[in-house]
């Protein structure tokens, strides 16, 4: 099968729509499939660059300032045109409704494509990091997620990773006429696993081997909440030593560590700025739990990958995060920006070793059944079932002598 994947958010940017697409494209081309990905460049000029056994295609781009300054192609009509035209694909997967995303729509209904559209965006997302436009969040979330259902209903089938995310269309899921389907985003369960870290990814990162760690993993942005976690941390250390590991990057990377030495704990929190692929498998080993403060995930890779790595979870009850964290089984969910609680847990899972065993079990029992084989499969299945679809659909409308 002959699939192109059109992604506005791409790897090397790191966030769950960049990292399920490059563990699609790289699956899939796993499973012996042709396949290649649009995405914008990174230097500003396009360029075709080989990621392992698939392609990438770069458009042009310029910097996005308003949102993490993430790359963009704001006018790639024309090269994604010629790519599709050249490729000619079997079936198109988009992952973002932006530039790269609506050329390839376009593109797709014009020459008769099938396209499974994937629902990432959560326009909390962009609002929480454009707060100059705070007063106006209410109208421009609902225009937002308007917007999403015109986008997205232009698909012949579309997924979201949750039931979760699936709601999170609201009222206007009502006026989608097309399937839709919760697909996880999968984990690889072969790199992932409960196994004890290598020790020298604790020399590496300066990282205490004789304390509890409470890790966090992913972007440091604001709509990440992770000052909560910080401050939840604050009471933590009050009543028992621990140790916080906080992997990853973003905007609001300076803000938090000015948090932490404003509360008197920066000497007992790392951070560790973005790390390799082979570091963050390692260091998804070190935590004792892995805490999620962020309201706005659909469903959290890293959370996921830290279960499958045996760790229990504390997380905020809010978006997605309550299908992973199965409140007081595998870890337990706290109130929205509530620290206190956020606290409590974190003391629940870290002072009872006989607790965090049978959490840590329970987390990988569901970890388990997020497997990326089985989102792979499932993927096949959807594109070969759009396919099927539209061999029919082209074979009544030109009985029907109906013209595109």
């Amino acid at each position: 099968m002959k699939i192109l994947i059109a992604s506005d958010l791409n790897w090397p940017l790191i966030n769950g729509v960049a990292t399920f697409t490059r563990n699609l494209a790289k699956g899939l081309a796993d499973r012996g499939h042709e396949v290649i990905v649009i995405a914008p460049s990174q230097t500003g000029r396009p360029y075709v660059e080989v990621d392992g056994n698939y392609k990438i295609y770069r458009t042009r781009s310029v910097i996005f300032p308003l949102y993490q300054n993430i790359r963009v192609s704001l006018t790639p009509l024309l090269e994604v045109r010629r790519i599709i035209q050249d490729f000619e694909p079997d079936v198109i997967h988009i992952q973002m409704l932006m530039w790269i995303g609506q050329a390839a729509m376009s593109q797709a209904r014009r020459r008769n494509i099938p396209v499974v559209s994937t629902s990432h965006a959560m326009p909390e997302n962009l609002m929480d990091n454009l707060k100059k436009l705070a007063p106006l969040a209410r109208p421009i979330n609902y225009m937002l997620r308007e917007y999403g259902r015109r986008f997205h209903s232009r698909a012949d089938a579309i997924t979201s990773p949750t039931e979760s995310g699936i709601k999170s269309f609201g009222k206007h899921v009502a006026k989608i006429d097309k399937p839709i389907y919760a697909i996880s985003n999968g984990i690889n369960l072969t790199q992932f696993t409960p196994t004890k870290a290598d020790s020298a990814i604790f020399k590496k990162f300066n990282i205490p081997t004789d304390l509890p760690i409470v890790s966090y993993v992913g972007r440091i942005d604001a709509e990440k909440h992770l000052g909560i976690l910080i401050r939840a941390m604050e009471l933590v250390l009050k009543q028992t030593k621990t140790h916080l590991l906080v992997v990853g990057s973003g905007g609001d990377l300076e803000c938090n560590q000015l948090l932490a030495k404003e509360l008197g704990i920066d000497q007992h929190v790392t951070f560790t700025g973005r790390v390799s692929d082979e570091d963050l498998i390692e260091l998804h080993k070190v935590g004792k739990v892995f805490c999620m403060p962020s309201p706005t995930e659909l469903q959290s890779i890293a959370t996921l990958e830290a279960m499958a790595s045996g760790q229990p979870v504390v997380a905020v009850d809010a978006g997605a995060l309550a299908e992973l964290c199965h409140d007081k089984k595998n870890g337990f969910l706290f109130d929205l920006d509530n620290v206190e609680m956020a606290a409590e847990g974190i003391l629940k899972i870290i002072t009872d070793p006989a607790l965090r065993t049978r959490m840590s079990v329970n987390s990988l029992k569901i970890a388990k059944t997020h497997d990326m084989a089985n989102t792979l499969e499932q993927f096949e299945e959807l594109y070969n079932m759009v396919i099927e679809q539209n061999k029919v659909d082209a074979k009544e409308a030109e009985q029907y002598g109906v013209s595109e």
